[in-house]
């Protein structure tokens, strides 16, 4: 049953999402619709009634003709190829970047530099008074990905926060600004760019990483020169007090999701001002939700990096490690694993330019099925 209401939930608030789109095609329907009431237990003026109904019919064939041919010129697929990292420069602004590929599991840009200023430079926030919505072109394909309405793994327009400048080092305290938005605003931006898009007539193939990731000089886009969503995405490591590390289901961190428009609010409804609180509450909140964890087991977080993942339209990614109060025999869940996991002798081997990937000392087990975030999560630990 509770598989059955997460099916409609999604549905439903996909068909609202094209509905806000498409809202003149529903008015012309709604008219036709009228219309039909008109006719039938009325005798008087069938005739006008009729030619209206009539017209309205035509009119809303049409709308669904150029509908469907607006939706159906273009085929969206997955993009099978790695983002060209090789290809496109890091912004001027990111000092010492690089980027980092990981054969089969995916890219990233990181920076030591902006690392440390996430850990020890204050950030306050400012939220944007308006919500991001995608350009009408964006929101337009919300058609065409299959990650919208997939039978197999349903999704749900909630609110979620994007962030719209960098966490760049510097002295003294910075701003950085993020927005509300909602997380088909995010498919419809971010995700676009792992998506292969073919023009069915031509076969002409257009690169939307480019497109819409880099700037005229052919490097990334900065924050705060971007046009996506730019979903923050949190993810903790959970270190048991028997020094094992807690995983969630076949490679994920302890707790890993997007920052949601709760975690700004603090208990009492006043507004959270720093940036690393707001962090550290969606980290927490995330391990709670994926663990069963309850406040109680957790001791605290601290931040321990920042990247760019690149295959999901460069998003931010922020990373932290969490201390529990509870040893692993105390954490019920047949979704959960734990690790030891020697974080000092894997800081020596990517110290001397082994990836994460690639250390010894990583399990063999998050060798083989260890998401991006898992192992971004774990290389900011071990550089921490």
């Amino acid at each position: 049953m509770r598989k059955l209401v997460r099916r409609v939930r999604s549905r439903s608030d996909y068909a609202w999402y094209l509905a806000a789109r498409e809202w003149p095609l529903l008015v012309v329907a709604l008219g036709a619709l009228l219309g039909a009431v008109v006719v039938l237990p009325v005798a008087v003026g069938v005739v006008l009634a009729l030619i209206s109904l009539a017209l309205g019919l035509i009119t809303l064939t049409g709308d669904l003709r150029g509908l469907h041919r607006r939706w159906s010129e273009h085929e969206f697929t997955p993009a099978s190829e790695p983002f060209p990292h090789a290809e496109i420069g890091a912004p001027v602004s990111y000092p010492a970047a690089v980027y980092s590929h990981l054969p089969g599991v995916g890219t990233a840009l990181l920076s030591d530099e902006i690392d440390r200023a996430v850990r020890e430079r204050r950030f306050a926030v400012r939220i944007a008074e308006q919500p991001y919505r995608p350009a009408p072109e964006l929101r337009a394909t919300a058609p065409h990905l299959p990650t919208l309405h997939s039978a197999d793994r349903p999704l749900f327009n909630g609110p979620v926060v994007g962030l719209r400048s960098d966490p760049l080092p510097g002295s003294g305290d910075a701003e950085v600004r993020l927005h509300r938005t909602r997380y088909f605003d995010f498919q419809c931006s971010n995700e676009l760019c792992g998506m292969r898009i073919t023009d069915r007539e031509s076969g002409a193939e257009f690169d939307l990483r480019r497109r819409l990731l880099t700037d005229t000089a052919g490097r990334l886009r900065g924050l705060d020169a971007g046009e996506l969503a730019d979903v923050v995405g949190v993810s903790t490591l959970a270190f048991t007090t028997d020094g094992l590390l807690l995983i969630v289901g076949d490679g994920d961190p302890s707790g890993s999701g997007s920052l949601e428009p709760r975690d700004l609010i603090t208990a009492d409804g006043s507004s959270r001002r720093d940036l690393a609180e707001v962090l550290v509450t969606g980290m927490e909140r995330e391990l709670r939700e994926e663990t069963g964890l309850t406040g109680g087991s957790v001791a605290g977080t601290e931040l321990t990096g920042f990247a760019r993942w690149m295959d999901r339209g460069a998003k931010p990614e922020f990373f932290g490690i969490t201390l529990l109060s509870v040893a692993s025999n105390n954490i019920p869940g047949s979704k959960l694993d734990f690790f030891d996991i020697d974080l000092a002798t894997m800081s020596r081997e990517l110290r001397a330019g082994t990836n994460v990937l690639e250390a010894p000392s990583l399990p063999q087990p998050l060798r083989e099925s260890g998401s991006l975030p898992l192992l971004l999560a774990i290389r900011a630990a071990a550089l921490r």
